[in-house]
């Protein structure tokens, strides 16, 4: 039978048909729903929900010493994280066939770079496969297993936006039923120390000569033969440009095993042809090897190392032909930034945060990155996960060392907070910092489409779960000064950074209130008053000031004719933080 599926759902059914018994991600787009897709496979494998990606990995390597095929999904900056662990089985090998999933982000569509991850495979010595559509992805993560076991080798599977989130027809099979490998006690191998690893490393560099001849001889690097006064090699998603352009004029070497490249293969096939391209995404992984190895051929001194690849920029680039196309009218087109949503309950914090003078405010990956858009303007840095709060101490370190009068916000989510920030409290803690630390708990993890965290209750299957007490931590940590407030409260808000501003050491804020899209639990609906509500600008009483519009809310808007507020009846929840801030009292509450 053949179904539509995204890429990234089909690498969770190759799973399954593979035999997988454990998987393990935190969520990060475009990788998310492949941990989301296993579900439907809960009855044969465990997927779960890790805190951050070195954990996921590092739970996937234990399940793989024990013997069972394993998978570990992350967007390409989560492998950052998990690389420590990556690069010491790159040395150990594995047992149970072990199958890492880096989803790439070409054109930053969600991400703050656009790192290329093969060449993780090569620095890390293990193999990698690239798919270029849903039927290749199910496939490969089959093959990717069997190479890892018959290899002895972690193997990254490399995917991009385009290729987890666009659909294809896929065939399905059926489960493979994978005895798992009896466990062997194995010091030499597992127990990385330095005279083992010196053993090791041989080993390792005698696996990457098999790993070629294998990359050789395998049909996942296929030639597909038309006119041979072009050649192009290529791999992932930039073969399927390629093909549009080329079709039948050109010749192709499709990649699909990338690392080590199949280098016998591609001299063979360079001869063949008069002129080479290399076409792919992002960086020139297989044009540098190529050229080292005395293959001449065209590759990035056309095509852009910047952004995502398309059919238009491969026929701009390589025949200069360029389509013809609807020409927009630039002073018709109304700029839409991102936004914090209707009643996020982020805005009332930001809000309250952004009246503060003097400070500075270090912010982390999450929706309320858009704290420091217009019209709050309100966070000074995003880097990474978890480095708000770390940032946010060594600012405030080197300002009290140099006589700089300024105070320290670190800003950071619930789920972030349990995926890097908690060591970086721990730092702020021990190093007795003096810094301001919020965390916006939301109750779920709301950037990459509300996922299950430790601090929601529930897991990756929706299963009740251990909820970890965020307040408790903090204090057990050794954060003396720790309040929880509700960030639709103004006034709440304002005398908390107030105390925590005057407080003398670290101190800790939690905003405590769910994500206005989230599809609310028992528990939330017990908690907090989530009762529909509205609020309606009183003509007579608004005097046009505007200050309800620096909430930054994408409900309300300012009638220029009439020079008065208006509230969007059917975006507006009834958050009641225009009411608070509007001056005149020209904001009313209606609706229950």
């Amino acid at each position: 039978m053949k179904v539509l599926l995204t890429g990234n759902e089909a690498v969770a059914r190759g799973a399954f048909e593979a035999g997988v018994t454990y998987a393990s991600a935190y969520p990060g787009t475009p990788s998310t729903e492949i941990l989301e897709n296993m579900i439907e496979y809960k009855e044969d494998l465990i997927a779960e929900w890790a805190p951050n990606e070195k954990v996921a990995l590092e739970s996937v390597i234990g399940a793989s010493m024990a013997g069972a095929r394993t998978l570990a999904a992350m967007k390409h900056v989560g492998v950052n994280v998990a690389a420590d662990p990556l690069f010491t089985i790159g040395y150990t090998g594995i047992t149970g066939g072990l199958v890492l999933v880096s989803a790439d982000d070409p054109g930053c569509h969600s991400s703050q770079n656009e790192q290329d991850n093969r060449y993780y495979a090569k620095f890390a010595k293990i193999a990698m496969l690239e798919p270029s559509d849903s039927e290749e992805s199910k496939e490969y993560v089959k093959a990717a297993f069997e190479i890892s076991e018959k290899f002895d080798v972690p193997v990254l599977f490399r995917m991009t936006t385009r290729v987890c989130h666009s659909k294809g027809l896929v065939e399905l099979g059926e489960r493979k039923n994978v005895e798992i490998i009896p466990y062997k006690k194995q010091p030499q191998k597992f127990i990385s120390a330095p005279a083992h690893a010196k053993m090791l490393h041989p080993i390792v560099e005698d696996k990457l000569v098999r790993l070629e001849q294998f990359s050789n001889e395998t049909e996942l690097n296929r030639i597909e033969w038309g006119s041979k006064k072009i050649g192009i090699i290529t791999s992932g998603v930039a073969y399927n440009y390629a093909k549009e352009v080329f079709g039948d004029d050109a010749s192709y070497l499709k990649l699909g095993f990338t690392f080590p490249l199949p280098m016998d293969k591609i001299r063979a096939f360079s001869k063949e042809v008069e002129t080479l391209y290399v076409i792919e995404e992002l960086e020139p992984f297989i044009e540098e090897q190529m050229k080292a190895a005395g293959i001449s051929c065209i590759g990035k001194e056309k095509i852009s190392r910047i952004g995502e690849l398309n059919p238009d920029i491969v026929a701009k680039a390589l025949l200069g032909i360029e389509k013809e196309t609807v020409k927009p009218d630039p002073d018709q087109i109304v700029g839409r930034p991102p936004t914090l949503c209707a009643g996020c309950p982020h805005r009332g914090f930001f809000f309250a945060l952004s009246k503060k003078k003097n400070v500075v405010i270090t912010g982390d990956i999450g929706c309320y990155t858009l704290g420091s858009a217009e019209p709050l303007n309100a966070t000074d840095s995003v880097i990474c996960m978890g480095a708000s709060i770390s940032m946010g101490h060594g600012a405030s370190k080197a300002f009290a060392k140099n006589n700089v009068d300024k105070k320290v916000v670190a800003v950071i989510g619930d789920s972030t907070f349990f995926h890097t920030g908690v060591n970086s409290l721990i730092h702020v803690a021990y190093n007795k910092g003096n810094t301001v630390s919020v965390i916006l708990d939301n109750r779920i993890t709301g950037m990459t489409g509300h996922q299950e965290n430790p601090g929601t209750g529930f897991s990756l299957q929706g299963d009740p779960a251990n909820m970890i007490n965020i307040p408790d931590l903090v204090k057990a940590i050794g954060i003396e000064h720790v309040v929880t407030v509700n960030p639709l409260k103004l006034k709440e808000v304002e005398s908390a950074l107030d105390e925590a501003f005057a407080f003398d050491g670290p101190s800790v804020i939690i905003t405590r209130w769910p994500c206005v899209l989230k599809n609310f639990s028992e528990a939330d609906i017990k908690e907090f008053d989530l009762s529909k509500k509205q609020c309606h600008v009183i003509e007579d009483k608004c005097k046009g000031c505007r200050v309800c519009t620096k909430t930054g809310c994408p409900a309300i808007s300012f009638d220029n004719k009439t020079k008065k507020a208006k509230i969007d009846k059917y975006m507006c929840v009834g958050c009641e933080v225009c009411l608070q801030a509007c001056p005149f009292k020209a904001i009313e509450r209606v609706g229950e």
